[in-house]
Order: structure tokens, then sequence, then C-alpha cells
């Protein structure tokens, strides 16, 4: 028996260790450096990312099947766009305390009516034991949408974000086409890039987003339907470009 159950343990720790490391890595988070400290990155599910840093929890675009009472109150919400995959009242009730700070465009203000309207273009700075510096970046389609004349998503409507965490920039996207203000994006340390079909772009197209502003490692998230490694293989070669694939379903 005893020697069943020693066979039953090693089977298990095996296939733990031979789980994906996108699998094993996605709920644990990874660690990055900056001037305050460690900060984790958790990605969740499709659009929705944890970060924490110095006890804080900054959530962006919780949204969907989760289990959100398993995790920390939010102390800052970013929400990106009206869609249910980035707004989810439900969502933002279960992890929001009296302290919450909600930030949003102002399509997204007019259903959660708490939040703080940040513009396309336009900077805050929230203070978080540190000052957390947050700007708005336009996510928008060009080109596609549900019929002629139409976008999924028009300019102003959302937002992408660029949070400086001590130093370290962070750029989420949003759901977006590779628009000339991602182009001229600079100085990014870390970047979530979108990839989905109709709504977004391929993950080729991203890839080529990605050489345009070069950002030191890059997630592809909000894939469903996509192939993240088609991504990751269309920047083999780029020099000081990490891709990190995780498993966001």
């Amino acid at each position: 028996m005893r020697r069943y159950h020693l066979t039953f343990r090693l089977l298990g720790l095996l296939a733990l260790l031979t789980r994906p490391a996108a699998a094993m890595l996605g709920s644990a988070g990874d660690t990055e450096r900056t001037r305050r400290g460690p900060l984790v990155i958790r990605p969740l599910t499709h659009a929705s990312v944890l970060f924490q840093s110095r006890g804080q929890a900054i959530y962006v675009d919780p949204a969907g099947s989760y289990d959100w009472g398993s995790l920390p109150k939010a102390d800052l919400i970013l929400i990106t766009d009206i869609h249910p995959d980035h707004m989810d009242p439900k969502a933002i009730a279960s992890l929001k305390k009296e302290a919450t700070v909600i930030i949003a465009p102002e399509a997204v203000a007019k259903t959660i009516t708490e939040a703080k309207v940040l513009r396309n273009g336009e900077r805050t700075t929230v203070t978080l034991g540190k000052p957390l510096t947050i700007e708005a970046v336009p996510m928008y389609n060009l080109t596609r949408g549900p019929s002629p004349g139409q976008l999924y998503h028009t300019k102003g409507r959302g937002n992408g974000y660029v949070l400086d965490f001590g130093g370290k920039r962070v750029y989420f996207s949003g759901d977006t086409e590779c628009v000339p203000e991602i182009k001229s994006l600079h100085n990014v340390d870390i970047a979530f890039l979108c990839m989905n079909l109709p709504y977004t772009q391929t993950p080729q197209e991203a890839a080529e987003c990605v050489k345009s502003f070069r950002p030191k490692t890059v997630y592809p998230y909000h894939y469903r339907g996509q192939d993240p490694q088609v991504f990751a293989n269309a920047l083999k070669g780029e020099k000081g470009i990490e891709v990190r694939l995780r498993d966001w379903y």
C-alpha cells in the first residue's frame, strides 16, 4: 500500500512538472523588479490582469467567468471599453471596497457611474502608497467592423493604458488595431497586446506592431480563437524583445 501511494505521488509530481510553462506561470504570476520593489503580474482570464505592488492590487478589465472572490480586493480598477468582456459590473462589485478607485473612459462611466473619467491622451496620478501615473492611449479599429462604414471600436470610445510602476512602464492595449498612437509609444518595458478576429488584429499584425514600438517584454492576450504561438514565431530573432506566453483560458 505504501508503494502504491508513493507511486501515485510521483506520478502527480511528474504531471505537474510536465505541464506547459504557460499553465504553471499563468496563475502564480511573473515578478518584475522596479525602483519601488517587486511588481507581480498575474494573467487571469481573456482580457483580465492583476498587478500587485507594495501590497496594492490593481486590476485591468476584471470581467467574465472567474472566482473573483478568491482574489484580493482592488485598490485600483482600470476599464478599457464598454464590451462585456472588459466591463463587468458583477466582477467589479466582487472586487470593490470602499476606497477602490476606478478609472475608465466616458462611455464606461455611463454604466460604472463611480468611475473617474480619463479620456484619450489624458494623464492622471493615483496615490497608492506611492504615486502611480496612468496615461490613456487611444484604442480603435482602422478597418475592421461589423459592416461597411462601421467599426467595432471607434476612436475616443475606449482607452488603452500606460502605467508607470516605479520607472517600469507597462502598456495595456485594450481592443485595437495597430493605430499610429501605439506605434509612437516609447520606453515601454512591458506590453499586453490583443489579437483576435474579427474584432482587433491577427497575431501576425500584432507582431509587426510590436516591432514598431519595441517593448522589452510582450504578453499576447485577448487571443481567443487565435494561436499566440504564431505571434511568438513572428518575433523570433528580434533582439531585445521577450515574448511571454501564459495561460489565459
